[in-house]
């Protein structure tokens, strides 16, 4: 019976071969996409971030440079010119035949109007 057991061991393979279709591991592994998934992710984090700040740096420029007779558009759609600016609220006068006024917070002016040529084109 020794001598049986003998032979079964000589002739098993002591490790299994690979299976003909298979293929050999990747040296990375599926860490390298998941390092590249997170680059991205990073970028885009980072890009909208900055594209915030500079967004925000605007508004704030665009709200200290606020000054009487200025000619403005707000987020409602009012237009008209400035009569006085405060701390955070501007006046603006709407409507030259009645003399309305109207007050607004600063952050509620979407941009100054320069020229008719923008306003028409914007609301095209």
């Amino acid at each position: 019976m020794n001598l049986f057991v003998r032979l079964l061991a000589d002739v098993a393979p002591s490790t299994p071969s690979p299976a003909p279709n298979t293929q050999p591991a990747s040296p990375f592994g599926g860490g390298l996409f998941i390092a590249m998934m997170l680059a991205l992710l990073v970028f885009m984090v980072m890009s909208s971030r900055s594209q915030r700040k500079r967004e925000q740096r605007k508004r704030e420029e665009l709200y200290n440079r606020l000054a009487k007779n200025d000619r403005v558009l707000t987020v409602g759609g009012a237009i008209g010119t400035i009569v006085s600016v405060k701390d955070n609220e501007v006046v603006v006068k709407v409507d030259e035949s009645t003399n309305t006024k109207m007050t607004f917070l600063k952050t509620a002016i979407q941009r100054v109007i320069t020229d008719e040529t923008d306003l028409t084109a914007e609301q095209k």
